[in-house]
């Protein structure tokens, strides 16, 4: 019942952008109605025919002593209030072209990630640090893009799915740790996860960005068998290996670190990269590594269709222009008459 005596209502709202101007429909009417009537006053010049001339306006004329207004204004009256409630259509329906990329990052968490062998605002910090510092400016730059995060040690982890909620992304990568997904590396694990969360996505849209500073070292599968899942699957890797060359910046001298600076795979994350058609990258300091993200950021960007939108065509002009018309035609026709 509800439903019923709401319909017409939706209807308005649905058909006229303004529809409360149609409330001064019934104006004029009232006006007439309530409005006191005007006071007969003396006559202001006595002529000896002055019976006939009332005679002849009660008998003819548009307007008598109890004529009404001409129905032409009414309509006139009518079409303008119509016109102001501003009557709309709802257009076919759209796609709008809409520009922008699905792009999953894998992070490496490992226990390697604490090397303090890199340098940030001239000071020496660790390759967690300074990838979330890079990664953070990346996601600022975004514009249109869904991102998706994923985290590895011993495990891989999806932190975030593909979305347009990049704060919510940049959050979950601010409060990542090192040791969250354990000590080693599964790298092929990783790269498993991303092509199960990219399955659903387009061809052209499925890239994982892979960031790793050692080697497959846990996991169920190989980095190369995992590059053939994602291969199959139409999933693109593009592998950035982080890692300085073993050494630390103690006042301004590079001390060497024992045991770090030979712990990447190159020749796997190379292989990795080749064989899904992505490219590999290596970093050894922030500065390189910023660069190979601004050249991520170049990749050609994917245009698919947009949330679908139906426009509002304006109607107005058609009440407006009959409304002058019966306007032009309520002066005219008594004139026409009299002739």
């Amino acid at each position: 019942m509800s439903e019923l005596l709401l319909a017409p209502w939706t209807w308005l709202r649905e058909s006229f952008a303004w529809p409360w101007w149609l409330l001064a429909l019934p104006l004029p009417g009232l006006v007439r109605r309530l409005a006191p009537p005007a006071r007969a006053g003396g006559a202001a010049l006595r002529v000896p025919y002055g019976e006939t001339l009332a005679a002849l306006a009660r008998g003819g004329g548009h307007r008598g002593a109890g004529g009404g207004v001409s129905p032409w204004l009414w309509l006139a009256w009518l079409l303008l209030c119509v016109a102001a409630a501003r009557p709309q259509q709802l257009g076919e329906a759209v796609r709008p072209p809409h520009a922008g990329r699905d792009l999953m990052l894998a992070l490496d968490l490992s226990g390697s990630m604490r090397e303090p062998d890199m340098e940030l605002g001239g000071q020496a910090v660790d390759r967690l640090t300074a990838a979330k510092a890079v990664l953070a400016d990346f996601l600022d730059r975004r514009r249109g893009d869904r991102v998706g995060l994923i985290v590895f040690g011993r495990r891989a982890y999806a932190l975030t799915p593909l979305t347009h909620d990049l704060a919510s992304v940049r959050q979950q990568l601010d409060d990542s740790v090192i040791g969250l997904a354990g000590q080693e590396t599964a790298i092929g694990d990783a790269i498993a996860l991303a092509v199960k969360r990219l399955r659903r996505q387009p061809a052209e849209q499925r890239v994982l960005v892979l960031l790793t500073d050692g080697v497959n070292t846990a996991g169920l599968l190989e980095p190369l068998k995992a590059a053939e899942l994602a291969r199959a699957d139409g999933v693109r890797i593009h592998t950035v290996a982080f890692g300085g060359e073993g050494s630390l910046s103690l006042f301004g001298l590079r001390v060497p670190l024992p045991g770090a600076g030979d712990e990447i795979d190159e020749a796997a994350l190379q292989a990795v990269a080749r064989a899904t058609g992505g490219r590999f990258f290596r970093a050894r300091d922030t500065a390189q590594l910023a660069g190979i993200y601004a050249e991520i950021d170049r990749i050609e960007p994917v245009a698919r269709a947009g949330q679908a939108v139906r426009p509002r065509v304006e109607r107005y002009a058609w009440p407006l222009a009959g409304a002058l018309a019966c306007a032009a035609l309520a002066l005219l026709w008594p004139r026409r008459r009299r002739a």
